[in-house]
């Protein structure tokens, strides 16, 4: 079992990620450019190549979307362990978030609506009665603005855009920065950076589908997962959750202990019922941090891939691929069956606009939003 007694992020990841807008001379790998499609409007979207430590990541200026994450098993071999496409067309018209940049609000809201200072706000419905992910066309379809940098031994992307007042019903301009870092030791880091000029709510993620077997290998019912979280957010029929902060103990969402994930999602219970697996929100214990602290670890024990992810954030929504159909062919050229992915989304807590219980997302002008999520690769 990996060990957990690490509690904040390693000192190499835990740095600055704020890049200067140009390219500086450092020891870091130059990250590289090329085409990979044009939109409908002509608009050209660049792929992006990070490379650095053993760990390679390619980012698209469509979404900010991951198209791949390559890392390496335990005896040097390196494969792309996320989930996504060969073309811009198929993310475009049907994916289901594949490793996007999730705004304004990752997860979902009931009926698309909430309440700020007496003002109602309603959203686009895009998930049954619910708004999902910031709606039908969240930050996870829009254009970014991409400069590279290469700062000490580090390497990243910083991608902005402003998202303006009254998009996808959401109030207020808001100004948005995301920062994506690869350390020497193969860590990424994620920045997220957002300043607004009237009251508005915020929640952004990352939304990528990882398979440590390898992208399109199959199931991912062998990972071994372990999550420093005591309670989750149980749901109703629509995936909303009832506001009760309920304990993980005697449920299938007991990872305090390290646990094969298909022993618990395939497991008939209430809540597994209603999502098809798991696709719930877990309260960490360790709660809103200045810094990134320990939130899990994630082991395949076939080719020794770990993870440990450091979040500053109070939740991690894990998601076990519950509606993969077998329609979506990806960048192996294998289709998706449900079950054969794994997202792990640290947020706050979803529809928390409507719940004055959970932890706020409510910026106003003034304030910035900041949060820090990293991912540091390894083997065992």
């Amino acid at each position: 079992m990996p060990s957990t007694t690490s509690r904040t992020v390693p000192t190499a990841a835990a740095g600055a990620a704020h890049a200067s807008d140009s390219p500086s001379r450092s020891s870091g790998h130059a990250p590289t450019k090329e085409l990979f499609g044009t939109l409908a409007d002509g608009t050209a979207v660049h792929r992006w190549t990070l490379s650095n430590g053993g760990t390679t990541l390619r980012a698209l200026s469509y979404g900010g979307i991951i198209q791949s994450l390559e890392t390496a098993d335990r005896h040097g071999e390196t494969t792309n362990v996320a989930l996504g496409f060969d073309n811009l067309d198929d993310y475009v018209a049907k994916s289901p978030y594949f490793g996007g940049l999730i705004g304004r609000y990752g997860n979902r809201i009931a009926e698309g609506r909430f309440t700020l200072d007496g003002a109602p706000c309603q959203l686009p419905v895009n998930d049954g009665p619910n708004s999902l992910h910031g709606g039908d066309r969240g930050f996870d379809k829009r254009m970014w603005n991409v400069r590279p940098f290469t700062r000490g031994a580090d390497t990243g992307l910083v991608l902005t855009r402003t998202s303006p007042d009254g998009e996808a019903g959401y109030p207020g301009n808001l100004a948005v920065r995301v920062t994506y870092t690869l350390t020497p030791q193969g860590a990424w880091r994620i920045d997220y950076e957002a300043t607004t000029d009237r009251a508005t709510v915020v929640n952004l993620t990352s939304h990528t589908y990882f398979n440590f077997a390898g992208e399109g290998s199959g199931t991912i019912d062998g990972h071994l997962l372990q999550l420093a979280a005591t309670h989750y957010t149980p749901v109703g029929s629509t995936l909303i959750p009832t506001g009760e902060l309920a304990p993980v103990a005697r449920t299938p969402f007991d990872f305090r202990r390290a646990g094969t994930i298909g022993s618990q999602h395939r497991t008939p219970h209430e809540q597994t019922v209603i999502a098809q697996g798991i696709d719930h929100n877990y309260v960490l214990d360790k709660g809103i941090t200045p810094r990134p602290e320990y939130a899990l670890t994630i082991t395949h024990p076939e080719t020794g891939r770990v993870m440990k992810m450091y979040t500053t954030e109070p939740g991690m929504q894990l998601y076990t691929g519950n509606f993969l159909d077998g329609t979506l062919a990806g960048t192996s050229g294998r289709l998706y069956r449900q079950g054969d992915a794994f997202c792990l989304e640290a947020q706050h807590f979803p529809d928390a606009p409507n719940q004055p219980s959970f932890p706020s997302t409510v910026l106003r002008p003034g304030r910035t939003y900041r949060t820090t999520t990293v991912h540091a690769f390894s083997t065992g």
